[in-house]
């Protein structure tokens, strides 16, 4: 092997973590390398965050016009050229991870393709895909390696009838029948969007409710949304196995590019109902969504010896530093919320701290998003959480359907909801469904990092008439001054 590639800092992995931390550190003057096993941009950029709500706004596109005769406006029976979506949908991507290359260059960091293994805490070796090998050595180590979902027994991914996230994204074919294993946001992202295409989509979910965690009363303007598009929801429901039907796998009539035989039949799921009934669902393919793992079994983080919690991740301090000197770690990899934004924010503190600069994660809340339809966002404490911390509470509501915005753009479902502390008024959570949750939100997080009180979201003048007119509405309820409708 050559002689070493010797810089101040290597990136390992390149996904919403991986690149700002290059980026980052590229600022700071720190001589950084970048290493990714796969494409630019990591899972969120090629097969995650970015493609799916690509998807996702072609579904509601799509959606959209169907209903558009509500409005007055007539374009017939609206139809969908599948491929031609998915053609699209690559080229934002591409777009995306281009960028990120070119970023990183202009930032001063370099970019190396390879699958990277760590030697040593100072030491590893990258191999390309055409098997050159690159010992690379560094005085600070960013882990940066993300995750990916979860198997379970019975259902291990085959591609084609069993699926995962990824392969969801970029299905040959509208299936007629979906069955989604998982009701949490993943699953409920991509199955709505295949419901607005036309498919038949069933949600198996083990738990007692969908996206648990999240505000059981916008969780229910979801459930609704689902029943209205079709969508069969299976709570406290588990599935056993699956068997080959030995017929053709039916397809919807979208498309010329859908005709023609398929060889791969579809499959009979077999579930146990809540009650305790077997069951089963005949499905053309089988999406698994039941959450993700770190992938710290990985590029030989065993031979370093960072410190993992119990469920994989890797423990980290408030400057990202793991158990081992000048080890770093962020993203999915790390402890806490597995979150694009998140992960960025830790890549700017473990960068600033490489460099030698005071920065930590003091971060007050995380804000969290749902791109269902409608969307859900939430950021810092629910009702039942403020409760449990000894917090008497004070709840602001203020409906979609009371919103001169919401109501001129037809879409008036769900609501805004404030959580405050009933005797001092500071905000503590705010619960958001419906249209644009996902934008809505960020006044919200940038209330609570500045420790807001219920007063300075009410008397802070909002234009008229947007959406986020709902926050100032629902902050005027919590303290029962609200103006367009009635206090209770």
């Amino acid at each position: 092997m050559a002689e070493p590639v010797r810089v101040d800092a290597v990136v390992v992995g390149s996904g919403p973590g991986g690149y700002v931390a290059g980026i980052r550190l590229g600022q700071l003057g720190v001589k950084t390398l970048v290493v990714e096993r796969d494409r630019a941009g990591g899972v969120c950029l090629n097969v995650g965050c970015i493609p799916s709500k690509a998807l996702i706004h072609a579904a509601k596109t799509f959606d959209k016009l169907k209903h558009a005769g509500e409005l007055g406006i007539s374009v017939g029976a609206p139809t969908i050229d599948w491929a031609a979506t998915l053609r699209w949908k690559d080229g934002v991507v591409g777009k995306l991870t281009s960028g990120v290359r070119q970023l990183l260059k202009a930032n001063g960091a370099d970019f190396l393709v390879g699958e990277a293994t760590f030697v040593s805490p100072r030491e590893i070796h990258v191999r390309a895909t055409d098997g050159k090998e690159t010992r690379v050595e560094a005085k600070s180590v960013v882990v940066a390696v993300g995750s990916r979902p979860v198997e379970i027994p019975g259902f291990a991914y085959d591609h084609v009838r069993v699926l995962d996230s990824t392969d969801a994204l970029a299905l040959a074919r509208i299936p007629a029948r979906l069955v989604v294993v998982g009701g949490g946001y993943i699953g409920l992202e991509l199955g709505t969007v295949y419901a607005k295409l036309g498919s038949k989509v069933t949600v198996v979910e083990m738990l007692p409710s969908l996206l648990a965690g999240m505000d059981p009363e916008c969780v229910a303007v979801v459930q609704r949304k689902l029943k209205k598009l079709g969508v069969e929801v299976l709570l406290e429901t588990r599935v056993v196995g699956w068997d080959e039907i030995d017929r053709p796998a039916e397809r919807l009539p979208v498309g010329a590019h859908l005709e023609g035989d398929r060889k791969d039949g579809p499959a009979a799921v077999r579930v146990t109902l809540r009650d305790g009934q077997a069951a089963q669902l005949d499905a053309d393919v089988i999406l698994v969504t039941v959450g993700r793992r770190p992938n710290t079994d990985r590029a030989g983080l065993d031979r370093i010896g960072v410190k993992l919690d119990a469920k994989g991740f890797i423990v980290v301090d408030k400057q990202q530093r793991t158990s081992v000197p000048g080890v770093y770690a962020i993203g999915d990899c790390a402890e806490g919320w597995m979150l694009a934004h998140k992960a960025s924010r830790e890549a700017e503190v473990a960068a600033e701290a490489i460099a030698g600069r005071k920065a930590e994660m003091d971060v007050r809340a995380m804000p969290a998003v749902v791109f269902t339809d409608p969307e859900l966002a939430a950021v810092g404490l629910s009702e039942e959480q403020a409760r449990a911390a000894g917090r008497k509470v004070r709840v602001g509501k203020f409906p979609f359907a009371a919103l001169g915005r919401a109501l001129s753009v037809a879409d008036t479902d769900g609501f805004a909801k404030v959580v405050a502390d009933a005797d001092t008024e500071e905000v503590l959570g705010v619960h958001i469904v419906g249209n644009g949750a996902s934008d809505l939100i960020s006044e919200a997080a940038l209330a609570l990092e500045m420790g807001a009180f219920l007063h300075d979201l009410s008397l802070t003048v909002h234009p008229h008439p947007t959406l986020p007119e709902a926050l100032m509405e629902a902050a005027k309820a919590a303290l029962g001054e609200a103006i367009h409708i009635v206090n209770r």
